[in-house]
Parts: C-alpha cells; structure tokens; sequence
C-alpha cells in the first residue's frame, strides 16, 4: 500500500520541466526560511 521507495515517494515533473527539477526540489523549503528569518529579525529587535 505505502511506496517502498524514496523515488516513488517523489512526484516526477513532466520531461519539458525536467531542467527544473532541482529548483523544485528546493522550493518546499522556502517556507521554513521565512520562519527561521522571523527570529533571527525578533532577535535582531530583542524580542520587544
């Protein structure tokens, strides 16, 4: 029932968007960017 492999847990993009694909791979990540530069700008202020 559940994929038994890392390649199929990861959705593959169609061939035309393939030189894309390691731009995709790192757009998840953004959101968690913005969240860590949230306290580094809290820290930057001392938490007022």
């Amino acid at each position: 029932m559940f994929p038994s492999t890392n390649q199929e847990v990861l959705a593959l993009l169609p061939e035309a968007y393939a030189p894309f694909d390691p731009i995709v791979d790192v757009l998840p990540i953004i959101p968690l960017l913005f969240l860590l530069l949230a306290f580094v700008w809290q820290a930057s202020v001392k938490f007022r």
